[in-house]
């Protein structure tokens, strides 16, 4: 079983920047895709930011050049560093992994980011 932490939430202004974490414990040994998703309210989640466990990584148009996934795998933890923060940035995120071998979607618990205009 994995069980994903994340941190590093919080309130910013407009421009400025933030770092998520997202720490799993247990064996992600087979862990295909790390993703970061986003929620609003009455929206939807969607997912901003794709790493691949052979390193490629994927954005939508939304947040490409401004998001970047990362992962330390010595710390098993996965990373969004997301820089020129707007408003509709705003929304709480969720780390993802997912195991094709178990087919089973992992999720943390989410967590706030608000960005102030």
């Amino acid at each position: 079983q994995v069980q994903l932490v994340e941190s590093g939430g919080g309130w910013v202004q407009t421009g400025g920047s933030l770092r998520l974490s997202c720490a799993a414990s247990g064996s992600i040994i087979g862990i295909n895709f790390m993703r970061w998703y986003r929620q609003a309210p009455g929206e939807q989640r969607v997912v901003v930011a794709v790493m691949h466990s052979s390193g490629i990584t994927n954005y939508p148009d939304s947040v490409k050049g401004r998001f970047t996934i990362s992962r330390d795998n010595a710390k098993n933890t996965i990373y969004l560093q997301m820089n020129s923060l707007k408003p509709e940035d705003t929304a709480v995120y969720y780390c993802n992994m997912f195991s094709g071998g178990r087919g089973t979607n992992y999720w943390g618990q989410g967590t706030q980011v608000t960005v102030s205009s």
